[in-house]
């Protein structure tokens, strides 16, 4: 069954919250990957590795809002902490000191982790009837799963 957030019970929302606080984490640590790269980048790619990592950053700079929204609209806490994003995520953090080939092969990995982080959230929030938690993972996995291919792209 259907639910919206106020009628989900409140172990269903408190699970459903930790999943996208993960998200949350996740994207909020790569958001700051490809800002850094964005900086950093240099090499003969400087202008398209420029406007991607710009577009990439932008993106999940909306992202982690949207997510943390629903996290609220669950009744629950976003966490907002950087310790706590950084201990938390799968995806690490980067000093930028690197070749332009391998500040695209960490961010499409790190966009792969994001696209596998939001399909488990979204199949916890179809267990719970969560449809709407649910297709907001749904869109943003496919938006990773796409920056993911594009990046790759650059490396064939």
């Amino acid at each position: 069954m259907t639910q919206t957030a106020s009628d989900l019970s409140p172990s269903a929302q408190s699970a459903i919250a930790d999943a996208l606080n993960q998200c949350v984490a996740e994207t909020a640590v790569t958001t700051m990957l490809a800002q850094n790269f964005h900086w950093n980048v240099t090499g003969m790619a400087f202008g398209p590795l420029h406007a991607m990592f710009q577009e990439i950053y932008e993106d999940h700079f909306v992202a982690q809002d949207d997510l943390a929204e629903r996290i609220k609209a669950l009744d629950a806490h976003a966490d907002g902490m950087l310790a706590v994003m950084l201990k938390r995520s799968k995806v690490a953090e980067h000093d930028g000191h690197t070749d332009d080939k391998t500040m695209v092969k960490m961010l499409q990995e790190a966009q792969e982790t994001l696209a596998a982080t939001l399909a488990a959230a979204g199949e916890l929030a179809a267990e719970h009837g969560d449809t709407l938690t649910e297709d907001l993972c749904i869109a943003r996995g496919q938006t990773h799963e796409k920056f993911a291919w594009m990046l790759r792209s650059h490396l064939a």
